[in-house]
């Protein structure tokens, strides 16, 4: 057997000092790409509790925050471009606003915005079928707790909370808001209305309608499995303590804490701080 043809993954016996070659089952990242997207006049679906207070306060709405309830991601073939691969993601965006109720006094609520993205990234070929042995699966119904997979590649998103930049409100007879509306209230999931706290959104033709402008920052990418050889090392015993508080004393597990200067040093480099002085 030459060389070049030999199983790699058995080459995990030798060792030396602690070090020795083992193979290992990860995933390989074959494209990936960053974007900016802003999204102008989301719709927000509301509640009930909420819809009433934007249908009596629609002018004294704001938009505190906005954050990433949950993603759902898909990843298909494109036909006649053989290894590439469209990756779509829908982001269920949970808002959280404030309307002023009077008397100086403001009442909180919540809804859901859905923005949709898709990209084309390169994914390769793979045509091989993928089991994998789960002690959780039922041995007399294989098909329950299904360990069988396909090879195709696994679409990741990474992104930062959203960015609010606007919201507007508009009265049920002003039907000439140009909108960024990629679903009705019915397409969102239960999961995601359970988790927002929000189980009865309201559609109506009668009500105000709350739109916001988002800006998000996203990174997408595409895996695929792999095996690799690496070196790797004993594991070793830290030699750091576990610190905890003092019953009696709980600023003092703080004051033990290094200051974070790394956050106040987001803008510049320690390297360019020099170089201005």
């Amino acid at each position: 057997m030459s060389e070049n043809n030999r199983c790699s993954c058995n080459a995990g016996g030798a060792s030396g000092g602690g070090r020795e070659t083992v193979c290992i089952d990860t995933y390989r990242v074959l494209d990936s790409c960053r974007d900016r997207d802003c999204y102008e006049n989301a719709r927000v679906y509301l509640g009930r509790r909420g819809q009433e207070l934007v249908n009596r306060n629609g002018a004294t709405v704001q938009v505190v925050c906005a954050k990433i309830l949950w993603t759902y991601i898909s990843v298909d073939p494109i036909q006649f471009n053989r290894g590439f691969y469209q990756v779509t993601a829908r982001f269920y965006i949970l808002v959280r606003m404030e309307a002023c109720i009077g008397g100086g006094r403001s009442q909180e609520f919540c809804g859901i915005a859905v923005l949709d993205k898709k990209v084309v990234l390169y994914g390769g070929e793979g045509n091989v079928h993928i089991f994998r042995s789960d002690p959780e699966a039922n041995r007399c119904t294989p098909w329950r707790g299904s360990n069988h997979s396909t090879n195709t590649p696994i679409g990741v998103i990474e992104a930062v909370e959203p960015v609010v930049l606007g919201s507007l409100v508009v009265e049920p007879d002003n039907c000439d808001c140009p909108c960024y509306c990629c679903c009705s209230c019915d397409e969102i999931p239960e999961d995601v209305r359970e988790q927002s706290g929000i189980d009865d959104l309201s559609d109506s033709d009668e009500d105000s309608r709350l739109y916001v402008s988002l800006g998000l920052f996203s990174v997408f990418r595409i895996e695929r499995p792999a095996q690799y050889l690496i070196t790797a090392s004993d594991y070793s015993v830290p030699d750091k303590e576990c610190v905890s508080s003092e019953p009696n004393n709980p600023c003092s597990l703080f004051r033990n804490m290094a200051f974070p200067t790394g956050e106040f040093n987001s803008g510049a480099s320690g390297r360019d701080k020099d170089n201005h002085r």
